[in-house]
């Protein structure tokens, strides 16, 4: 039980005030202060290692240690050093090590696999004598010990992850420690406070083994049984509803980030709305997070968009019975769908991962949008916005692979493409990319030249073609072609529909290819004469 001693406790500590503890026991923090790391808060991780022991004493246990483990995983890399290299990619230095003279003979043992040269006792005790750290080790004699302690190493990886685990638990103690002391004393925000609690916690899952090496057999028959599955389905990934778009991507894929950039009123939200009701309406949960608009704005243009009513109209409250009737229509269609949407302003990465997270676990979304990249923040303190972007971007990809499902991150451009002749935008007109266009696997560009010319009177009948007309110009696509997908656009429901044909990139075609009929828009009781209203 945790007394109110025990909250004076954890301030003194946090301030500073730091019980003495063996050498034997603190050999890996006074070395990390040897080394002068520190957290991002300033705090010496001496003094997060010492806070870490004394929450443990608050609830009458030690931290969590596995020596017997240790000892087998040292005793098998020297047994047969063949199997370092498996054992790095889980225990990656000596700091998951709770003994401190393990820790030493460990962090000697990577030093020496790092040389390229071949573990042997030999080497070994000659690496910590060079040091000074023999007799803290225990001599020849004790690593002599840990060698004969083990029969053999296959249990190697087995060893390495108990060891990991450990030291997975002990560092959430210490972070739950922080959240508590930092909890009881802190002035900041209930808000900051939980985003720093869920910040220390992902650093700490961050650490964990990640990914696994698989044989080329085993992909190819993980391969085979994702083509099975798709067979007669047509596309492998997320269908959008969309026809040219889906021909050119073979739908979304899971697991890919992609960017849909603009210039302000191009129309970009109004498109990934469109794609979150026609995803919906193909039987995929969708979520979007909007840091632009509230969600009333954006349920409103859903409802304009589907039920083909003139926005202006809904806004000024002037809607007629025809208008009505198609509203609750859409309302009905709208309400059925796995559609969620989350508008909290300034949300951080660590957040919506969080929230997305949850949203995987308990609907299994399979799509998500974001609107938009460049108003999300990190969560972190960097040098400059630039590098936040990038950041946010890194995290975004990671997400998008963690969940298995299609990130539509929206994106704005800078104005260099209002200065160029035509006016169309280029992968280089990202703003803020730093790493954008590198993280991104598809990069979509939309482009309306209608926009551009609202003053020129003769425009229009100048270029009837392009009137009502959109482009989506794909400038990358790392697993396919590249090229631009026609739309019909409908400023005044704020709707997005299919053409006929798309354009292919320049080296594969001439003239544009036909492919599926225009998406049928489904809308409850619709008549002929009130279809583009």
């Amino acid at each position: 039980m945790l007394t109110s001693a025990s909250f004076l406790s954890l301030d003194a500590h946090c301030s500073g005030s730091l019980p003495r503890v063996s050498d034997d026991q603190s050999f890996v923090q006074t070395r990390r202060a040897r080394n002068g790391r520190k957290d991002r808060d300033g705090r010496s991780d001496a003094a997060l290692e010492g806070q870490r022991r004394d929450i443990a004493a608050l609830f009458g246990t030690e931290p969590p240690v596995a020596i017997e483990a240790e000892m087998g995983l040292i005793g098998a890399i020297i047994w047969d050093p063949k199997v370092v290299g498996d054992v790095i990619a889980i225990v990656r230095s000596g700091d998951d090590f709770s003994s401190p003279r393990h820790a030493r003979i460990y962090d000697a043992i990577v030093e020496i696999y790092e040389r390229n040269a071949t573990v042997d006792i030999l080497l070994l005790n000659q690496m910590l004598t060079d040091r000074g750290l023999v007799d803290a080790v225990g001599g020849l004699e004790y690593i002599v010990q840990l060698v004969e302690s083990v029969p053999s190493a296959v249990n190697a990886v087995h060893w390495a992850r108990v060891v990991r685990e450990k030291a997975t638990t002990r560092e959430l103690i210490a972070a739950a420690g922080e959240i508590l002391a930092e909890a009881h004393s802190s002035r900041e925000p209930a808000q900051q406070l939980l985003e720093g609690a869920e910040q220390k916690i992902f650093r700490i899952a961050q650490k964990r083994e990640t990914g696994t090496i698989a044989t080329a057999n085993e992909l190819v028959n993980e391969t085979m049984r994702l083509i099975d599955a798709s067979e007669g389905k047509g596309f492998m990934g997320v269908r959008t509803g969309y026809s040219e778009l889906d021909e050119m991507t073979n739908g979304l894929q899971k697991g890919e980030m992609l960017i849909l950039a603009a210039r302000p009123s191009m129309g970009k939200t109004a498109l990934a709305l469109n794609l979150l009701e026609q995803i919906g309406q193909l039987g995929t949960p969708s979520v979007m997070f909007s840091l632009e608009m509230g969600k009333q704005q954006l349920i409103q243009r859903m409802l304009c968009a589907l039920g083909q009513i003139d926005s202006q109209k809904m806004r000024k409250h002037m809607l007629g019975s025809d208008d009505y009737r198609r509203l609750m229509g859409a309302c009905g269609e709208i309400s059925k769908l796995p559609i969620f949407i989350d508008d909290t302003p300034g949300l951080s990465l660590l957040a919506m991962r969080s929230k997305a997270r949850r949203l995987k676990e308990r609907h299994n979304i399979g799509f998500i949008a974001i609107d938009y990249l460049q108003l999300m923040s990190s969560g972190t303190r960097v040098e400059s916005r630039q590098l936040e972007v990038s950041e946010i971007s890194r995290g975004i990809k990671a997400m998008a692979r963690e969940l298995e499902v299609p990130v539509l991150c929206l994106s704005q451009l800078n104005r260099a493409a209002e200065q160029r002749e035509g006016h169309r935008p280029r992968m280089s007109d990202l703003r803020e990319s730093g790493s954008i266009e590198q993280d991104a696997d598809v990069v979509m560009m939309l482009h309306r030249e209608e926009y551009y010319h609202k003053a020129d009177p003769n425009w229009a009948d100048e270029n009837p073609d392009k009137v009502g007309t959109a482009e989506v110009i794909l400038t990358k696509q790392r697993n396919g072609p590249t090229g631009t997908v026609h739309l019909i656009w409908d400023g005044n429901t704020t709707r997005f529909r299919s053409q006929s044909y798309a354009t292919p990139p320049d080296d594969q075609h001439d003239r544009p290819r036909r492919v599926m009929a225009p998406t049928r828009m489904r809308v409850a009781e619709r008549n002929d004469d009130d279809s583009d209203a």
